[in-house]
C-alpha cells in the first residue's frame, strides 16, 4: 500500500507512534478508573497533569531531545493524534463561549433584583481590573531591571513580524459591536457583553410596562430555559477535563526543543517568578477585601490547571464562571461580566507582566537607557495596551507589538523571535495568571458590591466531583 497513506493520511507510519498512542490510551484508562472509584475531580485533574508532564518528557527522551521535535516523524504523528483529544476538548469549551456569555448576561439582567446598580458594577470592575494590570506591569519591570534580563544577549535578527497596532481610541471603538454577528465570529467578548447588555436592559424595560409584559414573558421564559440548558451542557463537557489535560500538557512539553528553552532561560525564570509574585498579590487582594484566600486556592484549583494546560483564557471562560458562581458564591451578574471582561482586557499575564518584562529585555539587549521616564511610559503603555487583546493561545505577538510600538521600539521587534519560539511554555504560566486574576477581580468586585454569598464561599464543597 502507498506509504503516503500511513504518513500523510493516517498519520501512523512508525512503531513509536503506535507506542505513544497506546500510552495515551493507558492514561485515559487510569483517569476512567479514578472516575469509577469516585475519586474527587480535582484529584483526577492533578493526576492527569502529572501523567501529561511525564508523557511529554518521555517523548522528548525517546526522540533524543532534538532541537525541533516536530521534525521527528513519530513525534509529529503522535502529537497530532494527541491534539485530537486535547484540542478537541478546547473546541468544545470554546463552542460554549459565545452562547454562554450572550445568554448569561441577558439572563442576569432580566433576573436582576430591583434597584441593582449596573453602573456601579461596571465602574468597580474597571477600577479593580486596570489597577491590578498596572501593578502587574510594575512587577514585570522591577524584576526585569533587578535581574538584568536581556543583558549580555547578542542581538540576532529573527523572523518575527510585528503586528499592526491600533491607537487606544481605535481599540476602544472596535470593541463596540457595529455588527453583533461579526463580534461573535471574531470572539469579541466585550462586544458580545455590550450587545447582550442592551438586549437585557431593553427586555427588562419592556417587561416593566404593563401593556408589553405579556409579550415579553415568553422571551423571559426562553432565556431562563436556554440558560439552564447551556449550563447543563457546560457541566457535561467540564467533566471531560482530566482526559484533555494529559494530551494538552504532553504536547506542550514534547514539542519544545531544549536548546530554544536554554537560550532564553533567564527570561523564562524571571517571568515565572513574576507570575508567582503576582499570584501572591492576588491573594493579598482577596485578603484586603475580607476574603479567605485558602478557600479560593482550593476551589479554584481545577480552573487554574485547565488554564495552565490549555493556554486559553477564552476557552476556560465557562469553567471560570461556573467555579465563581457555584463554588465561590459570586453573583451571576458579577461573575459573567468580570470574567468575560477579563478574557479581552486587563490580562495580568499576557498583557501585564509579559510585555513589561519584554520591554526591559529588548532595552537591555539593544542598549536603550532604562530610566524613570522609561518606567512611567512603560506602565502607561502596557496598562492601556491591555485593552482588547483576545484571550486565546498566541496573544504574545500582539502584546509584544503593542508594548514595543507604544515605546517607539517597533524596529527591534524581530529580536524577540527566540522568546516567541518558546511561547507555549511561558504562555502556560501567563494564562494561569490571566484567569486567576479575573477570578480574584470578580470576587473583589462582588465583595465591594456586597452581593457575594459568603456562606457558599466558606463551604468546603466543590460542585464538580463526579
Amino acid at each position: 500500500m502507498n506509504q503516503s497513506f500511513f504518513e500523510k493520511f493516517l498519520m501512523i507510519s512508525q512503531w513509536q507512534t503506535v507506542l505513544l498512542i497506546a500510552i495515551l490510551a493507558v492514561t485515559f484508562g487510569v483517569v476512567f478508573y479514578m472516575t469509577k472509584k469516585k475519586i474527587s475531580f480535582s484529584a483526577r485533574v492533578m493526576v492527569a497533569m502529572v501523567l501529561g508532564l511525564a508523557l511529554g518528557l518521555f517523548i522528548q527522551m525517546l526522540s533524543g531531545f532534538p532541537d525541533d521535535p516536530s521534525q521527528v516523524t513519530y513525534v509529529n504523528e503522535a502529537t497530532t493524534w494527541y491534539g485530537l483529544f486535547g484540542n478537541g476538548f478546547m473546541s468544545l469549551i470554546k463552542m460554549l463561549v459565545i452562547p454562554l456569555v450572550l445568554v448569561s448576561i441577558i439572563h442576569v439582567i432580566i433576573n436582576m433584583e430591583e434597584g441593582a446598580k449596573i453602573g456601579k458594577l461596571v465602574r468597580n470592575s474597571l477600577i479593580i481590573t486596570m489597577t491590578m494590570v498596572a501593578i502587574a506591569s510594575l512587577v514585570g519591570l522591577t524584576l526585569g531591571i533587578l535581574f538584568g534580563v536581556g543583558e549580555g544577549v547578542s542581538v540576532v535578527e529573527g523572523t518575527a513580524e510585528i503586528k499592526e497596532v491600533s491607537s487606544v481610541v481605535t481599540t476602544l471603538t472596535n470593541l463596540i459591536p457595529s455588527n453583533p454577528v461579526e463580534a461573535m465570529v471574531n470572539m469579541n467578548v466585550i462586544g458580545i457583553v455590550i450587545f447582550a447588555a442592551f438586549l437585557g436592559v431593553g427586555a427588562r424595560r419592556m417587561h416593566g410596562r404593563e401593556k408589553y409584559k405579556a409579550v415579553i414573558e415568553p422571551f423571559y421564559a426562553g432565556i431562563n430555559a436556554l440558560h439552564q440548558i447551556i449550563i447543563s451542557i457546560t457541566m457535561t463537557i467540564i467533566k471531560l477535563m482530566p482526559y484533555a489535560v494529559v494530551p494538552l500538557l504532553a504536547n506542550t512539553i514534547a514539542l519544545r526543543g531544549l536548546s530554544s528553552i536554554v537560550e532564553v532561560g533567564k527570561f523564562i525564570l524571571v517571568l515565572y517568578l513574576a507570575i508567582v509574585i503576582m499570584f501572591v498579590l492576588q491573594l493579598v487582594q482577596l485578603t484586603v477585601f475580607g476574603v479567605n484566600p485558602i478557600n479560593y486556592l482550593k476551589k479554584g484549583l481545577r480552573v487554574f490547571i485547565l488554564a495552565f494546560t490549555s493556554r486559553s483564557s477564552v476557552g476556560v471562560l465557562p469553567v471560570t464562571i461556573d467555579s465563581l458562581t457555584k463554588d465561590m458564591g459570586v453573583n451571576q451578574s458579577t461573575a459573567s461580566f468580570v470574567a468575560s471582561f477579563g478574557t479581552t482586557a486587563g490580562m495580568q499575564g499576557c498583557a501585564g507582566v509579559f510585555p513589561a518584562l519584554l520591554l526591559v529585555y529588548v532595552a537591555n539587549m539593544s542598549g536603550v537607557t532604562i530610566d524613570i521616564t522609561f518606567i512611567i511610559m512603560a506602565v502607561i503603555v502596557v496598562t492601556l495596551g491591555s485593552l482588547g487583546i483576545a484571550g486565546i493561545p498566541g496573544t504574545a505577538t500582539m502584546a509584544a507589538s503593542v508594548a514595543l510600538s507604544g515605546m517607539g521600539m517597533e524596529s527591534l521587534f524581530p529580536t524577540i523571535s527566540p522568546i516567541l519560539a518558546i511561547d507555549p511554555l511561558i504562555d502556560m504560566g501567563r494564562t494561569l495568571l490571566n484567569v486567576s486574576g479575573s477570578m480574584a477581580n470578580a470576587i473583589a468586585v462582588d465583595r465591594s458590591l456586597g452581593t457575594i454569598d459568603m456562606d457558599v464561599y466558606r463551604n468546603n464543597e466543590i460542585t464538580v466531583n463526579t
